[in-house]
């Protein structure tokens, strides 16, 4: 089990795509992992700044960060398998 604790970040993207070849990649290895989203916009304020500011310039590729972690000890492993994707 994958705890706040025991997890590592694998990496990072704000593709979608990339995190989906990622997670299933580290599947197909029985790799065990968990993926944190983050809004770009804070669901607080997202009203109040997007009022002010709209969302002009503001890249619907950018809104969701993905961020990949995987238990300390398969941190090697998974690290093998995130180079062989690329």
């Amino acid at each position: 089990m994958i705890t706040i604790l025991n997890r590592r970040e694998l990496t990072t993207t704000f593709s979608m795509e990339k995190m989906s070849r990622i997670t299933g990649r580290l599947d197909q290895e029985r790799v065990p992992y968990r993926v944190h989203t983050v809004g770009r916009q804070n669901a607080a304020l997202s009203g109040a700044s997007r009022s002010r500011s709209g969302s002009f310039g503001i890249s619907p590729d950018l809104e969701r960060q993905y961020i990949i972690y995987v238990h300390r000890r398969d941190l090697e492993k998974a690290g093998r398998i995130l180079m062989g994707l690329k």
